[in-house]
């Protein structure tokens, strides 16, 4: 079940803008997801592993990056994706006080690669990465990888990925990994294409366990 918006709290500061799923009991940790270039914080795959990881114990934040909170609509601008970088990093530093436990950052495509360059740029800034749909390549240009920064990562991460994706082939993506020195964990996701919202059936369950297997110290 995809939960609505209204079942989460909307917050609104100058560090975030989103929606956040918070636990029944004391949170195990955080995560904070945002999205990919064409949308924004309500897509309904963040809505679905929020809601999951809500479920397991953690504080889920699902936000808009900052190309999106400057206009509703259109795609980021590569000149400025340094800023959307900021962005993120602003919110792991204001998302840090809801728990004590393991800060998880991720996100979708477009928003999934700002994270992984800023992971690079800044080890340490979170204990674990998420990313949904990972854009390995421009679509059709498989001469033209987006892996420079993976060597660089030092947080164990779990990608899922579509088997229909056409900005990456499971195999590309599987080759890409080896590159990343950290524990890595490839969440196939059977005919889906790049909107895992779209997918036949919902991967969040597997995602989030792939993601507890590492919070929970099963990879270190």
């Amino acid at each position: 079940m995809t939960p609505a918006p209204e079942d989460a709290e909307h917050v609104d500061t100058e560090a975030l803008s989103g929606y956040l799923h918070s636990p029944s009991g004391s949170p195990r940790g955080v995560v904070a997801l945002t999205h990919g270039a064409g949308g924004n914080c309500t897509a309904k795959i963040l809505q679905l592993m929020c809601a999951r990881f809500a479920a397991h114990g953690f504080v889920a934040l699902r936000y808009d990056l900052p190309f999106r909170r400057r206009r509703p609509k259109g795609p980021p601008q590569p000149s400025r994706a340094g800023e959307d970088r900021e962005g993120v990093a602003a919110v792991a530093a204001a998302t840090r006080k809801y728990s004590d436990g393991p800060l998880i950052l991720g996100g979708v495509s477009y928003g999934g690669r700002q994270v992984t360059m800023l992971a690079a740029e800044q080890p340490g800034i979170a204990d674990g990465l998420l990313l949904m749909s990972y854009p390995l390549h421009p679509p059709g240009k498989p001469d033209k990888p987006r892996t420079e920064h993976l060597p660089a990562l030092t947080a164990p991460s779990v990608f899922v990925h579509g088997d229909r994706d056409p900005f990456g082939t499971l195999d590309e993506l599987q080759h890409a990994l080896a590159l990343v020195p950290a524990p890595t964990t490839l969440v196939p996701v059977e005919g889906a294409a790049h909107d895992l919202g779209r997918a036949k059936a919902d991967p969040s369950e597997i995602a989030v366990r792939a993601v507890l297997a590492f919070a929970d110290g099963e990879t270190r």
